[in-house]
């Protein structure tokens, strides 16, 4: 696990009314502070990624609808995880948030073949005129990992 990366895997409590799931609360441990929640959505086969950010301490990445494969890269220099590459798979087959630490280079495929929900807690609030979101092009040779299927 990259170093600074913090995983939970969520509780769904059924009843037949539906079910209920809590993604983050703040006696978990890897919560630490609110500045925003906002979802966005994933076509099935698009790419989002690469992005990273310096002021924003965690990104907490929960897929509530349809399924997204989750890769994070740690580009930091100082880590003793520099290099390393993982892969989440989450989504409605895997209720989980995974908090992605600040410099971790992130980003996600809809890999359902319905639109994704993505939820992000984040610890800073999305700033308009200073945008804390820092990019690289989802096929730069200079993260080692292919966006393809992979059939294992």
């Amino acid at each position: 696990m990259i170093e600074g990366v913090q995983t939970k895997k969520l509780k769904i409590i059924p009843d037949e009314r539906g079910r209920l799931f809590e993604i983050l609360r703040n006696d978990d441990e890897q919560f630490t502070e609110f500045g925003q929640v906002y979802l966005t959505t994933n076509y099935p086969g698009v790419v989002k990624a690469w992005h990273y950010h310096k002021t924003q301490r965690h990104d907490g990445v929960c897929c509530v609808s349809g399924m997204i494969k989750l890769v994070l890269y740690d580009s930091r220099e100082d880590s003793p995880t520099h290099g390393d590459v993982n892969e989440f798979f989450i989504g409605e087959h895997n209720m989980m948030i995974v908090s992605v630490p600040q410099y971790v280079l992130h980003g996600w495929k809809g890999i359902s073949d319905k639109e994704s929900m993505v939820i992000s807690i984040v610890s800073e609030p999305y700033n308009h005129e200073d945008p804390d979101e820092y990019r690289v092009a989802y096929d730069s040779e200079e993260i080692p990992y292919n966006w393809e299927r992979k059939n294992r």
